[in-house]
């Protein structure tokens, strides 16, 4: 399910029936399957007349590529945060987990309404208040995992034969550390699309000239007792996207906690 969305967000221009801004104002509002000289609308058109399916296959590129870069950002800052927190001790790990502690007081989505409000719409500015929501989980669970790995005989060995803190922290505690990140992150990409659906559904994230799954929702929202089909394909769209992430994160945990499988 995710190579397909994936698949339909890189191919889109090939695989969209048509151009997702054209209006046809005499067909707006077409049920799936309707017709109209010899186009068939799949999923029918929205209030404009504009192709659903073409706006689905298009909001793909908007939604995946704002979840994907949204989680590669946080899991970037937040794993090198944890891993200088854990490693380092003392005076960087209470300043930085101070830092988390404020963050994790404030709740995530009005912190993002409140940020996007100042910083205004936009692709880039969501994807940032995105991603600084989002870097506290991978710094808690990155610092605990470190914390089990500096003292471990591998680590004090490589420290004894004079390796660097550099070499140290690039050869054995990453590799320890990045399974979780891993994890956590395929698990991550399903709260940030719904959570870029859900800003863009408040008028606070993607613009309203790009199709995204959020932007179709708020627009179908308000057709739901006559037209159900404008909510009902991108919130399915969404619903799919998420499962998906979620399954490869459950397959991700045990493929790298064998443990975990039997519980």
């Amino acid at each position: 399910m995710l190579g397909l969305a994936c698949a339909s967000a890189l191919l889109a221009p090939h695989v969209a029936p048509a151009d997702p801004g054209i209006q046809d104002i005499m067909n707006r509002l077409a049920p799936p399957l309707s017709r109209n000289a010899g186009h068939v609308y799949w999923l029918g058109t929205d209030q404009l007349g504009r192709d659903l399916l073409s706006r689905v296959v298009y909001g793909a590129r908007v939604s995946l590529a704002v979840g994907l870069s949204a989680v590669a950002l946080s899991a970037t800052i937040g794993t090198l945060i944890g891993v200088l927190s854990g490693y380092y001790g003392r005076l960087w790990d209470d300043l930085l987990m101070r830092i988390t502690d404020v963050q994790l007081a404030f709740p995530s989505i009005l912190l993002s309404l409140a940020i996007v409000a100042v910083l205004g719409a936009g692709v880039r500015n969501l994807i940032a208040v995105l991603a600084f929501s989002g870097w506290v989980g991978y710094a808690r669970v990155g610092r605990s995992r470190v914390l089990g790995l500096r003292h471990r005989e591998f680590v004090e060995a490589a420290r004894a034969l004079g390796a660097s803190h550099a070499r140290i922290l690039r050869r054995h505690i990453l590799p320890g550390v990045l399974p979780s990140m891993l994890t956590i992150a395929s698990f991550s990409v399903g709260g940030m699309i719904t959570a870029e659906a859900a800003l863009t559904f408040l008028g606070l994230g993607v613009p309203a000239s790009l199709p995204s799954w959020g932007g179709m929702l708020t627009d179908g929202a308000q057709y739901m007792a006559v037209a159900w089909w404008l909510a009902t394909f991108p919130g399915a769209a969404i619903m799919l996207t998420v499962l998906a992430t979620n399954l490869i994160g459950d397959g991700l945990r045990d493929a790298f906690d064998p443990r975990s499988a039997g519980t």
